[in-house]
């Protein structure tokens, strides 16, 4: 299924969901009360003893109900419908796809099992999981570093073969994103920190972190329009990129081009300012694996140099003087002079720089930044009678995205902000159990993307870390 026609939905897929077989929760005795719409563990794809003990846990302590009945359908969803995890020659192998489309992206591949992490030193399989989206993920970089999404198989053929770029078998998209080459490492930099293991970075990976660092080098354009370029016969001026494949102009002042943003929507102005701030965050992060690791001090070296590059232009080129905020942070600029102020919800965004860890949610820029993407001032946040949040142009006018307000509690430091976005996010599932891509400001049963693993399990996270943290339910 292509990722824009992905129609807005009106009605809930199917009256029977709301008529199901419905349960109370374990070690309770209330009175039944929600349907049952969790995969069958029999159908499940995966199984965490760790997850499902969790699942318990919260249960048992949560005394909301139907919070508890959202965390057992979000939290694992990732695992019980999206992953499909082998043994390749030896090596573990996990093939984890979006949800509706049959193909792994790398940001969202990421994310999708982040929020697992903490759980792999209660359960061994689980940590081979996610060692095993390591290794693919390795191997979709080495074949092309410039690919967003891939296949399972290497030989089919994608829907957008035909776009003007360089496509291969097994790649189902192309669009250069700089988030698609910062995620693997942010994923694989914490699972050897909580694991020690090294297995997963041999020389296959750490040539991996090679190709990265030549592909951020060539991005930086300062000699030419550099390797990359990108158009699509479409109808849609998001999905293509304009002056013959390479977007529009850009000064070479040591940040690097994005031509498309973690929406898969094409950049205005190239230099992605949240996406440059993640890429400083994961060099230095690659550059400490592979002097530990690999005992690469060269490298290590190139990699440190270039982070050090990006964040003295991000200081010179990211921060706008705004009106009524003060000093933000744009979201696009070009170098010359240009900016683009805004915000989308996917991440990386400019809300969820403390989640990534490229910024603080203390830091005044940071802050007036975010009082700026959560006001009318930000043409993408949109505000109704349903709840308020940010979209994006991905799916258009008045489309709230989920993951916009689940990052909003993510990234807060107000025990009430926190409280106010689980509760908006509790009561605009839509009577389905799960967090959708999008819904309308007005009405929620008017959503895109009845599965959307990501949005799913990083609710869950919220939850889990609500529930740990602040007790809050």
């Amino acid at each position: 299924m292509k990722r824009r026609s992905f129609i807005q939905q009106s009605t809930l897929a199917g009256a029977g969901l709301l008529l199901g077989n419905k349960y109370g929760f374990a070690g309770t005795n209330e009175p039944l009360q929600f349907p049952v719409v969790r995969t069958p563990a029999d159908k499940r794809n995966f199984t965490s003893e760790a997850v499902e003990k969790a699942i318990k846990e919260f249960q048992a302590n949560v005394k909301q109900p139907e919070l508890a009945w959202l965390f057992e359908n979000c939290f694992p969803n990732t695992l019980d419908t999206t992953v499909h995890h082998s043994t390749q020659n030896g090596r573990p192998e996990t093939y984890v796809i979006t949800g509706d489309i049959d193909a792994m992206w790398l940001r969202d591949s990421s994310a999708q099992v982040w929020p697992y992490l903490a759980f792999m030193s209660q359960d061994k399989p689980l940590q081979q999981l996610i060692a095993g989206v390591i290794n693919k993920q390795t191997a979709c970089i080495l074949k092309d570093p410039y690919a967003n999404a891939f296949y399972n198989d290497p030989q089919k053929k994608s829907e957008w073969e035909h776009d003007h770029t360089d496509m291969k078998a097994g790649v189902h998209e192309r669009k250069w994103e700089i988030d698609s080459l910062c995620y693997p490492i942010r994923l694989a930099y914490h699972y050897w920190k909580q694991t020690g293991d090294k297995a997963p970075f041999d020389a296959q990976w750490q040539q991996a972190i090679k190709t990265i660092y030549t592909v951020f080098r060539d991005q930086q354009r300062k000699n030419g329009h550099g390797s990359y370029k990108f158009q699509r016969t479409t109808p849609h001026a998001t999905d293509t990129l304009p002056m013959s494949g390479y977007g529009y102009p850009v000064k070479p002042v040591g940040l690097i081009c994005s031509a498309f943003r973690p929406s898969d929507d094409a950049t205005v102005y190239s230099f992605l300012i949240p996406s440059n701030f993640f890429a400083v965050v994961s060099l230095r992060q690659a550059a400490e694996m592979l002097t530990a690791i690999a005992k690469d001090t060269t490298t290590a070296a190139q990699l440190t140099a270039l982070a050090n590059e990006v964040e003295k232009a991000l200081q010179q080129y990211a921060i706008v003087d705004h009106k009524t905020f003060g000093k933000i942070y744009a979201y696009e600029v070009n170098g010359f002079g240009s900016y683009n102020l805004m915000d989308d919800a996917n991440v990386p965004s400019l809300l969820a720089m403390p989640y990534l860890g490229s910024a603080k949610a203390t830091d005044p820029i940071y802050r007036n930044t975010r009082r700026f993407v959560l006001s009318s001032d930000n043409p993408f946040f949109f505000k109704g009678t349903a709840g308020e949040g940010i979209g994006g142009p991905h799916v258009g006018y008045d489309m709230i995205w989920p993951m916009s307000i689940i990052m909003r509690g993510l990234t807060s430091t107000s025990d009430e902000e926190i409280k106010s976005c689980i509760q908006l996010l509790q009561k605009t599932h839509a009577g389905t159990g799960f967090m959708h891509e999008s819904f309308h400001k007005d009405d929620p049963k008017k959503f895109s993307r009845s599965w959307f693993a990501w949005a799913n399990t990083l609710f869950g996270e919220l939850l889990w870390k609500t529930y740990k943290e602040k007790k809050l339910m």
